[in-house]
């Protein structure tokens, strides 16, 4: 009986997991049904069907040609690669200091760091648009980057993660004589590697999924990134009624983030869990 009530309770546990994925995972499905869609036969369902008989990849190739979509990803790519390496270069020291280091007041200031998590994004936009503009980088890789160089909850992750690996290590190389710079570099960086590069991943994601700042601080199409290329398709009229390659070029532009959370999804979940957990 005991083993009944176990087995029906596995079989629920499955059946509400498979439906959750089924929620999750549809809107992806139809993303890639919709871009394989004729212009013309998608137009002519009253009712959308789930499945198409007749599959093109001819909305992938205007998609491409309608815009310079392809440079728009090499600029993606170029903002991605720098911002990521300086956030990097920013918040790890930040944490060691903040984890390691010892200084008057250091509790008050994390506290106070912390707060501006509490500051909602539009205020942090509307400020940097103003800074930015003023400092004459609209339209420019400096204007883009320089705001998404830092982030506080990357910092807090790091500091969290530092902070379980036992001071006596930190201690025993100062007597050593290793400078602190070594220490963080040699020995925190590579005990704490599945949440450094959770962290690099995420903020990978994050810049390639960017919207809001590049549609604010550029209007020149050089330095468009895969986020402007989307709506020009719409702004050029071709997207308000080509839904069928609208979905094409959102599908291309999110398989690169698709195989890199696919490939490093283990070491991600590792990161979150070391980084949350202390002790």
């Amino acid at each position: 009986m005991g083993k009944n009530k176990i087995g029906i309770k596995k079989i629920l546990i499955y059946l509400i997991l498979s439906i959750g994925a089924v929620i999750v995972l549809f809107p992806f499905y139809w993303m890639i049904l919709t871009s394989v869609k004729d212009y013309g036969q998608y137009n002519a369902e009253y009712i959308p069907k789930l499945f198409t008989a007749h599959p093109t990849l001819q909305n992938y190739v205007d998609a491409f040609t309608t815009v310079s979509l392809g440079r728009y990803c090499v600029n993606t790519f170029v903002f991605t690669a720098i911002t990521t390496i300086l956030m990097i270069v920013v918040t790890t020291p930040a944490a060691f200091a903040f984890s390691r280091m010892k200084f008057k007041g250091r509790n008050l200031v994390f506290g106070l760091y912390l707060s501006l998590m509490m500051i909602p994004n539009e205020l942090v936009v509307i400020t940097n648009y103003v800074t930015i503009t003023n400092m004459g980088m609209r339209n420019t890789f400096s204007g883009l980057i320089l705001p998404s160089v830092t982030s506080v909850f990357y910092i807090y992750l790091l500091k969290e993660n530092f902070e379980t690996v036992p001071e006596n290590l930190y201690r025993a190389a100062k007597v050593d004589g290793t400078s602190d710079f070594k220490y963080l570099t040699r020995v925190l960086v590579p005990i704490c590697r599945p949440t450094v590069v959770t962290i690099i991943i995420l903020k990978i994601i994050e810049c390639w999924n960017l919207y809001v700042w590049p549609r604010l601080i550029t209007d020149d199409s050089k330095y468009f990134l895969v986020s402007n290329g989307i709506q020009e398709i719409r702004e050029n009229g071709f997207g308000r009624e080509n839904i069928p390659a609208m979905m094409a070029a959102v599908a291309a532009i999110s398989v690169p983030l698709l195989l890199l959370f696919l490939y490093f999804r283990k070491m991600i979940m590792e990161g979150v869990i070391r980084g949350g957990t202390k002790g």
